[in-house]
């Protein structure tokens, strides 16, 4: 949001602090200032000129001027545009001498492009009776600090809060003489007033739509609204200035004499101004007449009842809109306007009248011999005042952590409009105003904030609180995700973090079913919440894949279903290689996760390696898969991807550790080389190690595999068995030696003894 300084200057009298030094008081006391931008900067050099006389040039379309300024007197200037002719009041700037069409012309006639100040570079600027334009500035206000102040959103708010902060006085735009006392020419009917809880609307006559007035241009400009024509930059300069959006209708254009505020029907549509075509629905307002809807109400008007240069009789549209609703119209046709971003702020119905004040007065100015035909109709169902807060001044102490006076918290409250009493020894009763008692000021909280905004908190000392400090309670799983994620990250992987959100394609690429979908999506392709964190890592794969030959990530999220949610951890290894690699460092981390975990192999799914894909066991329990993306998903490069359910992961943990002696009698051990298939799994030769060596074994470890010719395999394994009682003696040693392999045999195995 930005804030014109001179049009500021203008509503707070005799203020004289330097833009930067504005922008400084208004972070610090009531929203947070972005920036100052310099507009219109050539108007620092330039001058009023008035052009003399004028000598077309052979040979071409310039024409040589001689002209009057008032700071640099008289000078010759080269002018090529076409409305440069004798009695002309204009702008000259000290562009410096040059050659144009063999003629010297020292300086130039700008046009309103050429200066800053406008976008028409047609011709040079005609001032007529209008004052030279002056340097501005633009204060930019960060938006969101404003989303609780619909007040703000215009200059007259912004200028109540520096007369507030500087002492000054603040002048109101808006004239007191009342709007004509007679009979609408117009009907209006409102069918919910929760949805609209004024609409009001003035009917205007011998409306001429013509460009505006150079001085209003520039003010539209500077905070980067586009002039258009009189009747729209009238209805923009009103919004920019109290905050009161405004629509103007060509009276001729709509039917009945009638203006409808209803919920749209199933399926209607609309033109909008931007030429789009909008299929509506019943949480759609709209304003309509009898024939059906010219505008949808709060965010953008129609195109068909659009004003244009034919324009004679115009009606007025001032009206406040409930903000929920507007929001998700919004939204959900994701069309954001100037006017809809302050609706959503929650308006103030008293404003409606306002605005339609401040309109008939610039369109008087803008459009000579415009003429108001009956009265005002308004549709409005009175709200009730706002309850008055009683705020004790000592309980107010404590909450700021310093003491202020009655009377200066009475100054501050009233210099921003709010009505004041005493009920009781040092307890005021504070009814707040129509444009703050919104969404904004409802409890004594409130006032604590804009009493110790305008004080300064940096007057409050620092104190620390007096609170004892409680350990928060244990959160094993917070802690076991802390775990994890240390341990991927030592492992060298890159973790990330993707949104809860995909598409309807991603979820069909991965075969995701029942999801739950957004009923107001943050953006395109992102309606479903995720029930699988493949979608995201496939997509984080698919971006690195671009830049990287190798790279290594992880994410821990939830995945979300209908009646509950499971946290996972999904990693990714890619590299430009068969890939086997990075299956077997996806099974150690998985092993370093919970250790004794098992692969099995599995039928593959659709986007899965065919021949790569397995499921990760714990006791008879699936913890996740182990897989390679199929190859049509990835491209070049092979990725394997380990996804496992956390809370499995977490309830299978073993207890912690606790103290063991060391041993005090030595171990044996001993190598068996198993002559198996290719096919082979060594998990189960492990398992079956395992039970043949009963309960003196202490270790057991793979080695190596070995291919053998024919198709088999030498896998190499050590045991090493002992007793914590004594030394086993070589027979002992030998008896289990020849124990497990007599059971190797028996199992159909042979050995390389």
């Amino acid at each position: 949001m930005k804030f014109s300084y001179q049009w500021l200057r203008e509503l707070v009298g005799g203020l004289e602090i330097p833009p930067k030094d504005l922008m400084r008081l208004i972070t610090l006391k009531t929203a947070e200032c972005e920036g100052v931008e310099e507009i219109g900067k050539a108007l620092e050099s330039a001058s009023e000129a008035v052009v003399a006389a004028v000598e077309p040039i052979p040979g071409g379309h310039y024409r040589k001027a001689v002209i009057e300024t008032i700071r640099y007197g008289r000078k010759t200037v080269v002018c090529g545009a076409e409305n440069c002719r004798p009695g002309v009041r204009s702008i000259y700037v000290p562009a410096g001498k040059k050659i144009i069409a063999g003629v010297e012309s020292d300086g130039m006639l700008a046009s309103a492009a050429e200066l800053g100040i406008g976008r028409d570079h047609s011709g040079i600027v005609e001032l007529g009776s209008q004052p030279a334009p002056q340097p501005d500035y633009a204060v930019e206000v960060d938006n969101k600090s404003l989303t609780h102040r619909p007040d703000l959103w215009g200059h007259y708010g912004m200028a109540r809060e520096i007369a507030a902060i500087t002492g000054r006085r603040l002048i109101d735009p808006v004239r007191a003489a009342d709007l004509p006392d007679r009979a609408a020419p117009l009907r209006v009917t409102v069918e919910n007033f929760a949805l609209c809880p004024r609409y009001s609307a003035l009917v205007l006559e011998n409306v001429k739509v013509q460009p505006s007035p150079l001085w209003l241009q520039y003010r539209l400009e500077a905070i980067g609204l586009n002039a258009i024509n009189n009747v729209v930059d009238a209805t923009n300069f009103v919004m920019a200035e109290i905050a009161q959006p405004m629509h103007a209708f060509d009276a001729d254009k709509l039917h009945g004499g009638e203006i409808i505020v209803r919920s749209a029907r199933a399926g209607e549509l609309l033109q909008a101004l931007n030429g789009q075509t909008y299929e509506l629905d019943p949480s759609n307002l709209v304003i309509a007449d009898p024939q059906g809807a010219v505008a949808l109400a709060g965010v953008i008007g129609g195109g068909p009842s659009a004003i244009s240069d034919s324009t004679t009789r115009i009606v007025l549209e001032s009206a406040c809109f409930s903000a929920s609703s507007v929001r998700k119209t919004s939204a959900r046709l994701r069309l954001r306007t100037d006017a809809s971003m302050r609706f959503e702020k929650a308006q103030d119905p008293a404003n409606t009248i306002r605005g339609l004040k401040r309109a008939l007065e610039i369109l008087e100015q803008i459009s000579p011999g415009i003429q108001v035909v009956g009265g005002v109709a308004d549709a409005y169902r009175g709200q009730p005042p706002p309850a008055p807060i009683q705020l004790p001044l000592d309980w107010l102490d404590r909450k700021l952590g310093r003491a202020v006076p009655a009377a200066q918290v009475r100054r501050i409250l009233e210099s921003l409009e709010f009505q004041v009493s005493q009920t009781r020894e040092r307890t005021f009763s504070v009814v707040p105003p129509s444009w703050r008692a919104t969404k904004d000021i409802a409890i004594k909280d409130d006032l604590v904030e804009e009493v110790g905004r305008m004080i300064g908190y940096d007057s409050i000392p620092p104190t620390p609180p007096l609170a004892p400090a409680r350990v928060p309670p244990e959160n094993p799983e917070r802690a076991f995700h802390h775990r994890v994620r240390a341990l991927a990250v030592d492992q060298g992987f890159h973790e990330v973090y993707n949104y809860s959100f995909i598409s309807p394609e991603d979820a069909r690429a991965f075969g995701l079913e029942n999801l739950v979908e957004v009923a107001n999506p943050i953006a395109a392709g992102q309606n479903l919440l995720r029930s699988s964190l493949l979608p995201g890592i496939w997509r984080n794969v698919l971006d690195n894949a671009r830049h990287f030959e190798t790279f290594r990530l992880f994410e821990i999220g939830r995945e979300i279903f209908p009646d509950h949610e499971t946290p996972h951890f999904a990693a990714a290894l890619y590299a430009k290689d068969d890939g086997a690699a990075g299956l077997l460092e996806l099974k150690r981390v998985a092993e370093c996760i919970l250790a004794g975990v098992r692969v099995r192999p599995a039928e593959a799914r659709s986007y899965e390696h065919p021949r790569r894909a397995a499921d990760v066991m714990f006791g008879g329990v699936r913890l996740g898969r182990l897989f390679e993306f199929h190859p049509r998903m990835v491209g070049s490069g092979r990725a394997a991807v380990l996804d496992l359910d956390l809370t499995l992961a977490e309830r299978f943990q073993p207890p912690a550790p606790r103290y063991q002696p060391l041993r005090r009698f030595p171990a044996s051990a001993f190598d068996l080389s198993i002559i198996a298939p290719a096919r082979a799994w060594i998990a189960d030769l492990e398992d079956e190690l395992r039970r043949l060596a009963g309960k003196h074994l202490l270790d057991l470890s793979f080695l190596r595999d070995f291919p053998l010719p024919g198709g088999s395999r030498s896998l190499s394994f050590r045991l090493t068995v002992g007793s914590p009682e004594r030394t086993l003696s070589s027979e002992e040693v030998g008896e289990i030696r020849a124990a497990i392999i007599d059971g190797i045999r028996r199992a159909g195995y042979d050995l390389k003894v």
